[in-house]
């Protein structure tokens, strides 16, 4: 599977989405993302591993905590296929391309 597609299967779950939203805005520990998605730490974890591994969050040492931080160029890479497809698909209707039956 692409790595574009990780990204996209990644942020189709509500948490996951609602975390990388914050992380748009500022870096954020897991106290953080606790107080603003009202998830327990370990469901919390989960996710921000499943988002490390698929290279959408780095990890930032501070102290005793370790926040987290949104890699913009893994956004912008599933963004740009997503605007190839947007662009064939509306080539497609513009020319009023079907395959017959």
């Amino acid at each position: 599977m692409s790595v574009e597609i990780d990204v996209m299967r990644v942020l189709a779950d509500p948490l996951r989405m609602q975390i990388v939203t914050l992380l748009a805005s500022e870096a954020l520990c897991t106290c953080h993302l606790v107080e603003a998605t009202g998830a327990r730490q370990t469901n919390l974890s989960n996710h921000l591993r499943v988002l490390r591994e698929v290279g959408l969050v780095e990890t930032e040492p501070c102290g005793r905590f370790t926040y987290y931080k949104l890699r913009p160029a893994a956004l912008e890479d599933a963004a740009g296929r997503l605007l190839e497809l947007a662009a064939a698909a509306r080539a497609t209707a513009d020319a009023g391309r079907k395959r017959p039956c």
